[in-house]
């Protein structure tokens, strides 16, 4: 009967591990090229994961808004987005506004935030952050594992006796 019952455990432990759902957290992201980004999240979306914004997500990582449905996205209290222009280097190896991929950028990103960076002037060279209230406004919070953002304590010399 402890067999059985073992047995029985062990099915519906790894049933319920099938049935969580993998999530990917975001932070830290300053972002690269464009099409790097696209490739990274076509295969995010396909995935199903759940995407959770804890951190600075800037420049081509944003394009996450417009790759994944945004009820697999959530952020946290520390979650900031930061956008700006597409650039490429000139011929003189200084940044340069790169207008098609600008355009291509702004396309991907969701209606509330396109409003958001009009509102703000547009993509510019010039890096503008959503954060806090007016990005939590757009998009869920996540309440699971509110704490895993934040470094857990390490124990101090007493408590490792």
């Amino acid at each position: 009967m402890k067999l059985l019952t073992g047995l029985l455990a062990a099915v519906l432990l790894l049933a319920g591990v099938g049935a969580s759902h993998a999530v990917v957290r975001i932070a830290d992201d300053r972002g690269g090229r464009i099409g790097t980004y696209v490739d990274k999240y076509q295969g995010l979306r396909t995935s199903g994961e759940t995407v959770i914004i804890d951190g600075l997500c800037a420049s081509a990582c944003t394009i996450v808004l417009g790759a994944i449905s945004p009820d697999k996205i959530c952020v946290t209290s520390h979650a900031e987005l930061g956008f700006h222009a597409a650039w490429d280097f000139g011929a003189n190896g200084r940044a340069v506004t790169n207008a098609e991929a600008t355009q291509m950028l702004y396309s991907m990103y969701p209606s509330p935030v396109k409003r958001w960076i009009s509102a703000r002037g547009g993509l510019t060279p010039r890096m503008i952050f959503l954060r806090g209230k007016q990005l939590q406004a757009l998009y869920k919070p996540c309440y699971l594992d509110a704490q895993a953002s934040v470094p857990a304590p390490k124990p101090s010399a007493a408590s490792s006796r």
